[in-house]
């Protein structure tokens, strides 16, 4: 995966496991039936560079899903001490305004064409616009969404993570080559958990997704691999 472009399937899957043992054998499994995987902040601070290793020996791109979010020069020293690792994407929150972000993005120019590509988080898909006012930000989320985004553009990021439902507003404003990066997918009859502005995979990358990102429906079946050749087929249909 270059910063160009991303693997042709859309599928990250989302370990969210802080156990090595678990997050290595589902990647390696998942080899071959999805286009990458995500590691979150839970697994990377219990397991650390070591462990992200390990899941990356199964061969597929990393989502680094870290969501940095400090003054700029301390999310710079972030991205660059990840580079070594030399990620998929590894992400920032937009709500750290214009000179983080911009910060993170020339850091990670240090890896050269190695580079990840760097995105940042708009609004989290647990939130609704009843969280969002209880933090001040009035109006919808799909409104707040916009505004981040192309702030993160403005700082010369490559993309930014948001809902299903944002998708159309931000390909139509942002163009085609600004990546979008859909958490919050579920497969339909899925459980949906703790998630609020969901979407079915195929509807979100009919309407413009590059990467769709599914966790639960895919670690949490009896057959992961199984259970993520389905959601391709469903994309393909």
């Amino acid at each position: 995966m270059s910063p160009k472009g991303l693997s042709m399937n859309p599928i990250f899957c989302a370990l969210d496991t802080i156990d090595e043992a678990r997050a290595t054998s589902l990647a390696r499994g998942l080899r071959g039936s999805v286009g990458g995987v995500k590691l979150g902040m839970e697994f990377f601070y219990a397991r650390g560079p070591q462990g992200y290793r390990a899941v990356a020996e199964a061969g597929l791109p990393v989502f680094l899903d870290l969501k940095l979010h400090d003054i700029p020069n301390t999310v710079a020293g972030g991205i660059r001490a990840v580079l070594p690792l030399r990620p998929a994407i590894v992400n920032v929150h937009a709500a750290g305004g214009l000179a983080m972000m911009r910060a993170a993005a020339e850091a990670a120019q240090e890896a050269g064409r190695e580079r990840p590509l760097v995105i940042a988080v708009t609004v989290l898909t647990s939130l609704d616009e009843t969280d969002l006012a209880a933090t001040g930000v009035t109006g919808a989320p799909a409104d707040h969404v916009l505004r981040l985004a192309h702030l993160a553009a403005k700082a010369g990021l490559d993309g930014v993570v948001c809902s299903a439902h944002e998708i159309e507003g931000l390909r139509r404003e942002l163009g085609p080559d600004f990546k979008l990066i859909v958490p919050g997918i579920r497969p339909a009859g899925s459980d949906i958990g703790d998630q609020k502005r969901i979407m079915t995979p195929a509807e979100a990358l009919a309407r413009g997704a590059d990467v769709l990102v599914i966790g639960r429906p895919i670690t949490g079946a009896a057959d992961p691999r199984e259970a993520a050749e389905a959601i391709s087929a469903s994309l393909a249909a």
